[in-house]
């Protein structure tokens, strides 16, 4: 699998809600780096586990996403893309939309993703869950 086909199914696991089937995209091995989250940062997660538990936190959010206006970007390093895109998300409770912008870096080796860069705008997230 391509990097750019790994990115998609990811895109597509967290478009479809399917939170519990995203870890088996990564690496055993695998360290994904949040430099923005909030509202400590940076984050790191080590470890196909480690990214379990994430994204099981992720599945119980009040909010639900769904990836759109993707870009990708090829790199000079076949394992390498940079992929630019929106998350349309909408708060589970009351319905209200919201927008967050993302760039993720991502290297892919033999269909995994062994490391990812993730820029997600967290404080969009936090905005909306505090109009909340």
């Amino acid at each position: 699998m391509t990097p750019r086909e790994t990115f998609d199914r990811l895109s597509q696991g967290i478009s479809d809600g399917r939170w519990g089937e995203l870890a088996a995209l990564y690496a055993e091995d695998a360290v994904v780096e949040q430099p923005f989250v909030m509202p400590l940062a940076p984050s790191r997660i080590e470890g196909r586990a480690a990214l379990a538990a994430h994204f099981a936190k992720a599945a119980q959010g009040p909010f639900r996403l769904r990836v759109e206006n993707v870009v990708v970007h090829e790199t000079s390093d076949p394992e390498v893309i940079a992929a630019e895109f929106g998350y349309a998300g909408e708060l589970t409770a009351t319905g209200a939309g919201f927008a967050m912008g993302n760039i993720q870096v991502l290297r892919v080796r033999d269909g995994l993703i062994v490391y990812s860069r993730d820029y997600h705008d967290h404080a969009a997230l936090e905005r909306a869950l505090g109009a909340s």
